[in-house]
């Protein structure tokens, strides 16, 4: 009875503030300067009247105005919304990702992006009409990890809306310890970025707050992608949002998550050392032989994600894991060995990028393109590990 008297008086809220947006102030193009002295381009969408803030980051295969539809639904129920066109997108400055190479990129997302995202959120809290106590952070893709590091860093955002996307080590352990944070979760099936609704599944449970929602299209594509497939989906987010935010947080329920899966749990111990990832995929696999809990490409981009954040021991553990789950293949092997050889075990790393030849010399699962590669990486290790033994 209650949560049906919540939304009738959303409803009734959405109606007046419809009515009440006509007089609104179009949104207005803002020039922006990052802590490094980089010029960047937003757009801040004024509610009619003072309320809560939302800052919105897009996807990094797009810009700022792939929120416009949504920002600009979420001003007339009232929330104030700053988009921003994130370094080297849109209009904003600075180089093109596909002019840097991966080493620049890492840099570019580790450090310099989260500058940008601090400018734009001092700009939207700023506003007169923005209420301090009432505000959100909400990203797409790549733009899911500087949102909840943004809530990391401001105690005062009391909701997050993430699609198509998870967060790194350092936020998913910052979820645990707020597990009362309210998360709107998005993703789909068809999703071109192996294995993100699984791991969408797994940030979900990460919070007990009874706001949180997430949901698992079948398909609807990538990011923003899915408003086009799901047009229902921003007005959805619209009514939990405000919902959410009107309503006092709760604490955590103290109940185990709703959306505990066996692929969840085997997430979240291979996220602890000494939790025994192992013994929960092997009990797994002895029930149903057929099942798979995790893809080889999950696993790698797990090991990958720790070795940008430098830890090198955690990427070892992530990658020794994909070497036992799918023994077989080539590329998991030159991985591992790129691992070792980050965390300066240099005749592991020699090892495993031995191996990774060798078993590519009867692979028929791999294409030609992806065995060249593996061989070409694990080459170079070689010849890079050869030319640092002395002689």
């Amino acid at each position: 009875m209650l949560r049906n008297l919540v939304r009738l008086l959303f409803a009734f809220a959405v109606f007046l503030s419809i009515a009440a947006a006509q007089q609104a102030p179009v949104p207005r193009v803002v020039d922006l300067t990052s802590a490094d002295g980089l010029k960047l381009k937003g757009t801040f969408f004024a509610a009619a009247s003072p309320g809560p803030g939302l800052i919105l980051l897009h996807q990094c295969n797009r810009q700022r105005k792939v929120w416009d539809g949504l920002a600009t639904r979420m001003a007339a129920a009232g929330i104030n919304v700053m988009t921003l066109d994130l370094r080297g997108y849109g209009n904003s400055e600075g180089a093109p990702m596909d002019k840097l190479t991966p080493e620049q990129i890492n840099v570019v997302f580790r450090d310099k992006m989260p500058l940008d995202v601090e400018t734009a959120y001092k700009f939207l809290v700023a506003q007169p009409g923005v209420s301090h106590d009432l505000l959100a952070a909400g990203g797409a893709s790549c733009g899911v990890n500087q949102s909840v590091h943004l809530a990391m860093n401001h105690p005062e955002i009391k909701a997050l809306v993430l699609l198509s996307e998870t967060t790194n080590a350092s936020g998913r352990a910052f979820l645990r310890t707020h597990p009362s944070m309210p998360m709107f979760l998005a993703t789909a099936e068809d999703d071109t970025d192996p294995g993100v609704s699984d791991l969408m599944q797994w940030l979900a449970t990460l919070s007990t707050s009874r706001q949180t929602k997430y949901i698992r299209y079948k398909t609807g594509g990538h990011g923003v992608e899915m408003f086009g497939a799901h047009p229902e989906l921003p007005d959805t987010i619209v009514e939990w949002l405000s919902i959410t935010l009107e309503t006092p947080v709760d604490a955590a329920s103290g109940k185990p998550s709703t959306l505990l899966t066996p692929q969840t749990q085997f997430f979240e111990a291979i996220d602890h050392p000494g939790a025994n990832a192992i013994r929960i995929y092997d009990d797994a696999h002895r029930k149903n032989p057929n099942v798979r809990l995790v893809s080889e490409e999950v696993l790698n981009r797990m090991g990958y994600d720790s070795l940008e954040e430098d830890n090198t021991k955690t990427a070892v553990e992530f990658l020794k894991l994909n070497a036992y789950v799918f023994p077989n293949s080539p590329n998991v092997y030159d991985s591992l060995g790129d691992a070792y050889l980050a965390d300066g075990q240099k005749e592991l790393a020699r090892e495993n990028a031995q191996k990774a030849l060798d078993l590519l010399a009867n692979d028929t699962t791999d294409s030609d393109d992806r065995r060249k590669g593996i061989r070409e990486s694990a080459e170079q290790k070689l010849k890079q590990l050869s030319a640092t033994t002395p002689h």
